[in-house]
């Protein structure tokens, strides 16, 4: 004790000082527990299809992205393809850059570097790359795609680190349980296990759970396999709500295509199938998944698709697509907006454009000009759904009706009643009808802009089926039932429709 200085011993004196130390470790043990807010960000815009550059102006080399939140700081990694073409994808290096809101990024340097020679040398294929940190080991541990040109090799390498930006010191590589493995994911689970997600072409994709160091594969978890669902790449996966969603790509070269998803309660399973979260016949908005970022906040948690819209001719410049998307129960919905913008912190988003706006409109089919149409103005339950010349009748006006994001109710002027899918129907053909508003997933449609962005044209998706609305074999005829369809005829315009 300091000379001069006196220690109060009284009884109120020590209980006080108890309170204190007590009060001072919960909010301690609170601020571990709670979410990071990233308290010096402030709400920030994206404009899609942008080029995004970092602090210097230089493109963002963000490709395959893999990022992981620490403290008030998202750590990015991605695929340098700068200067890189559909014909050579050889292996440069994995840089490292750092962000507070997700829009600005600073280059920090290179996280993984090419070496002489190996999995890392020239001419050698290190893609995707995936960081996770293990807390017993207090390591971070970042997977990658390693392979040869030819794509034959299909192994998984592994890197660590103490810090997030590495350098990172290169283990080795190999094929996870024996099996062939080209585009990988990681995922890590809220109790700390960690797992990774590779594409095994023979088998389907795999979900693989890590040694408990995360440096090597422990067991096999689940296959999602079968004859709809092996060709399946580029995986991510989050978890919200208590479900798990695994995204991938179909297999289709450099070309986009409809990107799906599954769910289930367990990742051993059972997994639903697969089905679409962006516009059939969209292309996923001409990209393809690279990961899914959680931006959990104050407010709510929004969750980012971020993918890649590839540039076969300069990879280095291929865009990054970064979208918000809307998960409600077992149904993912990624919506197309212009502009839009994130409060990391407070985990909320919002469109700039490419939502409609809410209250009466006509919805006229973009193929044969024919307004959507409640047959005879029948104003009872049940009565059809068909597409008719526009008369600007009441029953050809719905009252458009925002339920969560880009979620919508529509429901009939003339009668008062909702579109409905009859008995929450999944199937494709099933004619539309309108009944009864009654909140049910089968009436709520996501309205997800196609086509150009200065326009008004919107595929309208089942938020309970995951189909979009049509018109059945794509007829020009009046009369012609609306009904759901897959994404097949989207381009011919059929599937698509204009607001009025």
């Amino acid at each position: 004790m300091p000379i001069g200085r006196s220690r109060d011993l009284r009884p109120g004196a020590r209980l006080r000082t108890v309170a204190t130390a007590l009060l001072t470790l919960l909010l301690s043990l609170a601020a571990l527990l709670l979410p990071t807010a990233k308290a010096s960000a402030a709400t920030v815009s994206f404009t899609l299809g942008a080029t995004r550059t970092d602090q210097d102006g230089n493109t963002l080399q963000l490709h395959g992205l893999g990022i992981i939140d620490v403290g008030d700081t998202w750590y990015g990694f991605g695929e340098d393809k700068t200067g890189r073409t559909k014909d050579n994808t050889s292996f440069q290096n994995i840089p490292c850059y750092t962000s507070t809101d997700l829009a600005n990024w600073t280059y920090q340097g290179v996280a993984l570097a090419r070496q002489s020679s190996g999995d890392l040398g020239p001419n050698r294929i290190v893609e995707r790359p995936k960081v996770i940190y293990n807390s017993s080991t207090r390591t971070y541990v970042m997977y990658t795609h390693i392979d040869n040109p030819s794509y034959s090799e299909a192994k998984v390498g592994v890197a660590t680190s103490s810090t997030p930006c590495g350098p990172y010191t290169y283990r080795g590589s190999f094929r996870p349980l024996g099996f062939e493995s080209r585009d990988i994911g990681s995922f890590q689970d809220i109790d700390g296990t960690a797992y990774l997600l590779s594409e095994d072409r023979r088998h389907g994709l795999r979900i693989d759970r890590l040694s408990a160091d995360y440096l090597s594969v422990d067991s096999a978890v689940a296959v999602l396999g079968g004859s709809d669902d092996k060709s399946i790449e580029s995986p991510a996966m989050v978890k919200a709500n208590g479900l798990y969603y695994v995204f991938g790509s179909h297999l289709s070269g450099w070309a986009t295509n409809d990107n799906v998803y599954a769910t289930a309660t367990s990742l051993s399973g059972p997994w639903s199938s697969f089905r679409d979260f962006a516009g059939p016949g969209t292309n996923t908005y001409n990209s393809q998944t690279a990961n899914i970022i959680t931006v959990q906040g104050t407010s709510g948690t929004t969750y980012l698709y971020a993918g890649d819209r590839w540039n076969p001719n300069d990879l280095g410049n291929s865009q990054l697509i970064w979208l918000p998307l809307t998960i409600r129960g077992t149904t993912v919905n990624l919506g197309q907006y212009p502009t839009w913008s994130l409060d990391p912190a407070a985990g909320t988003w919002s469109a700039g454009s490419g939502l409609p706006s809410a209250g009466v409109h006509e919805l006229i089919n973009a193929k044969s000009s024919m307004a959507m149409d409640v047959y005879g103005a029948d104003p009872e339950e049940k009565a059809k759904v068909i597409q008719f010349p526009d008369h600007n009748g009441d029953n050809q006006k719905w009252n458009l009706t925002r339920v969560a994001d880009n979620i919508y109710t529509l429901t009939s002027v003339k009668s008062g009643l909702c579109l409905d899918v009859p008995y929450k129907s999944t199937a494709a053909g099933v004619q539309l009808q309108q009944f009864r508003c009654n909140g049910g997933t089968n009436q709520q449609w996501a309205l997800d802009l196609v086509g150009s962005y200065s326009g008004s044209t919107y595929m309208l998706v089942g938020v309970g089926s995951g189909v979009n609305i049509g018109v059945a074999d794509g007829s020009t005829a009046e009369k012609a039932a609306v009904d759901q369809e897959t994404g097949a005829a989207a381009s011919a315009g059929s599937q698509t429709w204009s607001l009025s």
